[in-house]
């Protein structure tokens, strides 16, 4: 009898830390996500190094980075072909995040183009940073990316007008608006606009296009992303040609 119990006693245990593990996940990468420290992220950057580190570097890929939104798109590298990517998406990052990992996500691969999507995280309710502010992060993230390739093809894909954060979309919209009027006056910048595409009939954010956080993109939400993103590529840069 007392082995039966202590056999159900763990099996309770075990399940509660199975069930719990998800939840301190989630709010593990909160807590990253609300902080300025670009170095709270260090684990997770040395995590998408060591799984993007096998891939082949033949100079054709075109490197995304960004936060969660490009980490769970999980059909990023079918969506995509015939060009090839690399999927360099980590948590809640801002804009200042990607400045401080470039380096290492971006420029180490020698990539033909990159795409970004960030900023998402930096326009919260709680704390959101200025339109100025958020241009300011991204030219230093372009200056840092064309420190080594000056003339790589940088695609930014504006912030997204999520149901969760739509009290500040005004804020997102303006720094949308800076960030694509830079973009149009520099070579080889450009900027992809899906905010349209993912509003409904009534001008506010279509739900079927999200998960149910109400911030990250569901499987018709990246349906919209794929179609609009993977045309700009092919349109601007083409297709792979042979390996160098």
């Amino acid at each position: 009898m007392k082995k039966l119990l202590k056999g159900i006693a763990l099996v309770l245990a075990l399940l509660l830390v199975v069930s719990s593990w998800p939840a301190w996940l989630l709010y593990e990468e909160i807590r990253k996500a609300r902080s300025e420290d670009p170095l709270v992220w260090e684990e997770d950057i040395i995590a998408l190094e060591s799984s993007t580190a096998k891939q082949a570097r033949d100079g054709q890929e075109v490197v995304f980075i960004g936060s969660s939104s490009i980490r769970l798109w999980d059909s990023l590298a079918d969506d995509m072909a015939p060009i090839g990517v690399i999927q360099h998406g980590f948590g809640g990052a801002k804009l200042n995040d990607l400045v401080h990992y470039a380096q290492r996500l971006v420029n180490t691969w020698q990539p033909r183009a990159v795409v970004v999507f960030a900023g998402t995280n930096d326009v919260d309710p709680s704390a959101a940073k200025t339109p100025q502010q958020l241009l300011s992060h991204y030219q230093a993230f372009v200056e840092t990316v064309r420190a080594d390739q000056p003339d790589v093809a940088i695609f930014f894909i504006g912030i997204t007008p999520s149901p969760l954060r739509w009290s500040v979309w005004s804020v997102a919209r303006s720094a949308n608006a800076l960030i694509q009027q830079w973009s149009s006056s520099q070579p080889n910048l450009y900027f992809i606009d899906t905010a349209q595409s993912l509003m409904g009939d009534d001008g506010e954010p279509n739900r079927d296009y999200y998960r149910i956080d109400g911030l990250h993109l569901s499987a018709q939400g990246y349906g919209i992303w794929r179609d609009i993103i993977r045309q700009r590529l092919l349109d601007e840069i083409g297709a792979p040609g042979p390996a160098l």
